[in-house]
């Protein structure tokens, strides 16, 4: 046992001794010497003994000392006790104690690695899939990139998936999905209703990954219109459309609903992420439309007991980001398998308590609007 760890345990002993001297005197001492009291019941105060062990000052100095070890030493305690304990709850809680994640990617994976944080590092550490098992699983958008590997691990740990997709691939043929239903576009109302209706049984978990991201310069020197809107059609009013056809169907009740958002979709970030340059106008909006689109959804799906969560996958090394592919190292961008575990490990996480909230799956952070 080292000097710092017994020296509590010293001045807590010490602490406890003088308490239990303080008691015995409170009993013994006070109470020998106490002057004689009027019986109760009006017998002759000479009936009542007095007892007597010291002399008055001698009394005095023994309460006096020993009521001041025990004060001194019990704030020494409690000083020392409360000191080691903050210090040890600094060490441990202040990651539990943030609330919302860094704006600034490059600096949010800095502090990653300064503290050697295994969930956004290494989520091989934590990802566990085993909670997937017999579940039915709807994947929209999983013939490649980061929803191919949604659906690979989700069958990995025995789910029961359903791919959506325009065209099927070998790879998703591949893979034994309970399902795989074809000609599904997200833009097209008619085309969901269909999803919905050959959708063979009423999915655990719905996870829509659709998105559209073109590799196209859209400032004000070069506004792409009809490209913004293409995007805000895709990313912002497709998981509408995919939700509303699901519960026209009847097949929502008991749905958990993950939409794949992006960052990209918080306006308190445009500044730090966008500083001085602003751009991307149909990205970042169509993103917005997504988000103010999913809470108003988990508002009218609270009465069914329907959370809906927008989640932020990270930045991955897929086709849709290859336009950043620069500085993919710097701001640790990963694999999409990689990228997978840490949606799903948010995805299996969902409940109620969260429904309508914004989360960053690099670190489990809130994302502010």
């Amino acid at each position: 046992m080292s000097c710092l760890t017994r020296w509590p345990l010293l001045v807590a002993v010490v602490a406890g001794l003088s308490l239990t001297f303080c008691t015995v005197e409170a009993f013994t001492v006070g109470s020998w010497n106490r002057s004689p009291l009027p019986s109760s019941r009006g017998l002759p105060s000479s009936t009542q003994p007095v007892k007597s062990f010291g002399t008055d000052r001698s009394v005095f100095a023994v309460n006096v000392a020993s009521r001041f070890l025990a004060v001194v030493s019990c704030v020494a305690a409690l000083r020392m006790a409360s000191s080691r304990g903050r210090r040890q709850l600094v060490s441990r809680a202040v990651p539990q104690e943030r609330i919302y994640s860094l704006a600034d990617q490059v600096a949010r994976f800095e502090r990653a690695k300064e503290e050697k944080n295994e969930r956004y590092l290494d989520i091989n550490a934590v990802y566990d899939g085993s909670a997937f098992k017999g579940k039915n699983v709807l994947v929209v958008g999983s013939n490649k990139g980061l929803g191919f590997e949604i659906a690979k691990l989700l069958q990995a740990a025995g789910a029961a998936v359903t791919g959506t997709c325009r065209k099927s691939t070998p790879e998703m043929e591949a893979l034994g999905m309970v399902q795989i239903i074809t000609s599904v576009e997200v833009s097209d109302e008619a085309s969901m209703n269909m999803m919905a209706k050959e959708l063979k049984s009423s999915p655990d978990y719905v996870i829509f990954n659709a998105g559209y991201f073109p590799d196209v310069v859209d400032n004000l020197d070069s506004i792409q219109m009809a490209e913004a809107i293409k995007q805000i059609d895709i990313c912002g009013l497709g998981p509408i459309r995919c939700v509303a056809a699901l519960k026209a169907e009847g097949k929502l009740k008991g749905s958990k609903v993950a939409i794949i958002s992006s960052q990209a979709g918080s306006t308190e970030w445009r500044t730090t992420q966008n500083s001085g340059e602003g751009g991307d106008y149909g990205h970042h909006m169509s993103r917005a439309a997504c988000n103010i689109g999913a809470v108003l959804m988990s508002e009218e799906l609270k009465k069914e007991e329907v959370p809906v969560v927008m989640l932020h996958p990270g930045f991955n090394r897929t086709s849709m980001t290859s336009k950043y592919s620069h500085i993919w190292d710097i701001e640790g961008a990963v694999e999409p398998c990689d990228g997978a575990k840490r949606v799903l490990h948010e995805v299996k996480q969902i409940s109620m308590d969260i429904s309508g909230k914004f989360i960053n799956c690099e670190d489990g952070l809130l994302i502010p609007w």
